[in-house]
């Protein structure tokens, strides 16, 4: 892995949040249809006015991701965001190391994060108030930050994909994120590659975010309704009686207010870790 300049690290953050919302993702907002209260708009202006925080040069985690929220709520008024932006503040900062890998990298930058991170994550948790979060015992989210930003993702590692995710090097996106990718680039031109990572996580994984409004049962039963598109994607590509089956998916989950928004946040980090990887294109216009 080379290390990336700001301006990279800006349009692939862009080109990944672009590339999501583009994806007719069932139950999550797109530009097909809107959704919660939600369009297509507000997230790609969120991405927009999220860029510089998150490619800021020498910036701390907590500052990223702070400094992204801060500027999304400017903008739109409203939560689009904070899982994103929670899960690819450490991978710019990752992309900014001089290491040969990016999770090496990102490890180190994981294990470095301190109080200060910690203060600033909390108070754009609290800003971005998501719905669902509830009370916990220890490192609750309306309480005091902890010292460790890290101790407080372990610990919450079990009932949250994005807290997981910190805890264990980012493991599902270099895991079952890359894995889709790689398996979307085998079947062809036929396979939207978002889309692919999606499903994946959709299908692999109860949406956490579901859990925290709906609980694990309704979870479980998109995850087993999203596993039948997984293997028709992976069958057939996206053909047209796809897309519209999807789409029918889509319409039944947002009316009843169902929204896999954790599926949706690690599809963006994949893209994103993907691009600054070389996996992918820097930007939606390399090609």
């Amino acid at each position: 892995m080379k290390q990336l300049t700001p301006e990279q690290i800006a349009a692939a953050f862009i080109a990944s949040c672009y590339d999501e919302i583009e994806a007719p993702k069932p139950g999550n907002v797109h530009t097909f249809a809107g959704g919660h209260d939600m369009e297509a708009s507000h997230f790609l202006d969120s991405a927009r006015v999220a860029t510089p925080a998150i490619a800021a040069p020498g910036a701390r985690v907590g500052a990223r991701i702070r400094g992204a929220i801060d500027a999304t709520f400017a903008e739109v008024q409203m939560n689009t965001n904070l899982g994103i932006i929670l899960l690819c503040a450490p991978l710019a900062c990752a992309a900014e190391a001089a290491a040969p890998k990016l999770r090496a990298a990102l490890s180190d930058v994981l294990a470095n994060l301190d109080a200060a991170d910690a203060a600033d994550v909390y108070a754009a948790i609290a800003r971005a108030s998501p719905g669902g979060l509830g009370r916990a015992s220890r490192h609750d989210v309306h309480g005091p930050p902890p010292f460790s930003l890290l101790d407080a993702m372990r610990e919450a590692a079990d009932r949250d994909m994005i807290a997981r995710q910190y805890a264990t090097d980012f493991s599902d996106i270099f895991g079952s994120g890359l894995a889709a990718i790689a398996e979307a680039h085998a079947f062809g031109a036929g396979q939207p590659i978002a889309l692919a990572v999606y499903l994946a996580f959709l299908s692999r994984f109860p949406d956490t975010h579901i859990v925290r409004k709906f609980g694990l049962e309704t979870a479980e039963a998109v995850m087993r309704e999203a596993q039948g598109f997984a293997a028709r994607a992976r069958s057939e590509g996206i053909a047209n009686t796809l897309t519209s089956d999807l789409l029918a998916f889509d319409a039944r989950l947002k009316e009843t207010r169902v929204n896999p928004g954790t599926s949706a946040d690690l599809t963006v980090a994949t893209l994103f870790a993907a691009r600054l990887s070389g996996v992918l294109p820097i930007s939606l216009g390399d090609g």
